[in-house]
């Protein structure tokens, strides 16, 4: 508050500009809601089960592949176009050019 702050003997290093600056605002996270879990708490716990582990290998082995073949290979690192629909007919080519060079590589090519 202005009262707290105007007083204050360390003012000078506290705002950036103390000369034009009333009052510094300061927000305290004091600690965790009590009987709440946190986002990443509860996904580790998910993945350290077994069906948790199999899911994540399987995400690892075919969903990751293709985001990484379009990124560093094909070299999509941003979309050209904007507008939601623009970008997705753009990104619905790169995929569909993915799995036609798969199935080119996996000999069902005529």
């Amino acid at each position: 508050m202005v009262r707290d702050c105007l007083p204050c003997a360390l003012r000078g290093q506290c705002p950036r500009k103390p000369d034009t600056t009333k009052a510094r605002h300061v927000a305290f996270l004091m600690a965790k809601r009590s009987g709440t879990e946190s986002y990443t708490d509860r996904m580790k716990r998910r993945i350290d089960l077994e069906e948790g582990k199999r899911l994540i290998a399987a995400r690892f082995a075919t969903v990751a592949q293709v985001f990484g073949n379009l990124r560093h290979n094909k070299l999509l690192t941003r979309f050209t176009l904007r507008g939601k629909g623009k970008v997705d007919g753009q990104w619905e080519l790169y995929y569909m050019g993915h799995n036609v060079e798969k199935l080119a590589y996996h000999g069902y090519a005529g």
